[in-house]
């Protein structure tokens, strides 16, 4: 009896493919990851034609930033903490017949 295994292809992709994801990348809010995820190929493979290309990947982060100052932003919000009134919480677990072992929220004071 002979078992063959099955041959592994590669996947090969169009010119005009890897050029719509490389331009996907460069809109606004795009992540190169994010892009290659959306179309099923790895992060990595898009940088590779990026790459290839002489294009350089986007910055890391997309999220604009913003200069530190010395002002606190918002305010303070007061808030209202009233006591606990919930019932306690108590768990036993068992192995078979024998109880493992017994938690209990509050845990009783001693």
């Amino acid at each position: 009896m002979t078992i063959t295994q099955p041959r592994r292809t590669r996947r090969t992709h169009s010119e005009a493919f890897k050029q719509s994801l490389i331009e996907a990348c460069g809109e606004p809010g795009a992540s190169v990851a994010g892009v290659a995820l959306a179309n099923g190929i790895n992060a990595n493979q898009l940088r590779r034609w990026m790459r290839e290309r002489g294009i350089a990947p986007p910055e890391l982060s997309c999220l604009p930033l913003r200069p530190a100052t010395s002002e606190a932003i918002g305010g303070f919000v007061p808030v209202q903490l009233t006591q606990s009134t919930h019932t306690p919480i108590r768990m036993e677990l068992r192995k078979g017949t024998a109880i493992a072992s017994r938690l209990s929220s509050p845990r009783p004071r001693p």
